[in-house]
């Protein structure tokens, strides 16, 4: 019975918590760097909107919940003038599900974007006090729109004042299945020119999470339902 009486509050409620919904970081280490480390030797990739470039990245929603997305955050630098004031100005981005090149779009937008704040320095291992490639969390605040479990693509690019950002890979160096496209060619996997090993580029989606029962828990919670009301009916007084 006490099971029943929480599938019952979990559908009620729909159990939304607003949260971090995913994060394919991490941007930078402990010390606030992201560290180009031998053999690989490419420091980003173009990201840029007006040169026709865009990158792209998966992610999963688990079973049994559905995501209420309403921010993205994207991370990117500029070389030695990617300071105040923020020269990015929209992210276009989509969301595909299925194949990355022929899925489904179930989102997408051109995102006016805010400033999110330094997050730390893209260098190599002979500069690591170099401060010429400033990372920021470039933010977009989204329409609000719902993702159910299954495995999606993010695309994005971003736009700012003519040359650049650049896009740097996780600063754990993992490899991954990253993509990028080139004036309106299809994407293809992003590797390191060094390493030649694929790459993970960071992004992070904010919003709630909405618990969905499976279909065999809906049936008991009807039933339980039905339970209860029954009990309810049998002890009303005459």
């Amino acid at each position: 019975m006490k099971r029943l009486v929480l599938l019952a509050t979990l559908l009620a409620s729909g159990l939304p918590q607003a949260a971090e919904l995913y994060n394919n970081g991490p941007v930078v280490d402990g010390n606030g760097r992201s560290v180009l480390t031998l053999p690989a030797t490419t420091l980003g990739f173009g990201v840029n909107g007006y040169g026709g470039l865009a990158v792209a990245d998966d992610f999963s929603v688990a079973a049994g919940v559905k995501w209420n997305v309403s921010s993205l955050d994207f991370y990117a630098y500029k070389p030695s003038t990617f300071t105040l004031p923020f020269p990015v100005k929209t992210a276009t981005w989509s969301i595909v599900s299925g194949d990355l090149n022929n899925g489904t779009v179930v989102a997408s937008g051109v995102t006016a974007v805010s400033n999110g704040g330094l997050v730390g320095y893209r260098v190599t291992e002979t500069t690591l006090h170099n401060q010429q490639r400033a990372i920021f969390d470039i933010h977009a605040d989204v329409n609000d729109f719902s993702l159910n479990a299954g495995h999606y693509w993010l695309r994005w690019s971003l736009s700012d004042d003519g040359y650049g950002p650049w896009q740097p890979p996780t600063a754990d160096g993992r490899q991954g299945n990253a993509a990028q496209s080139g004036n309106g060619k299809p994407f293809s996997t992003l590797t390191d020119s060094g390493s030649q090993l694929s790459l993970e580029l960071p992004f992070a989606l904010q919003g709630s999470v909405t618990a969905v029962p499976e279909a065999d828990t809906y049936a008991m919670l009807l039933a339980g339902l039905g339970l209860v009301g029954a009990l309810a009916r049998r002890r009303k007084p005459a």
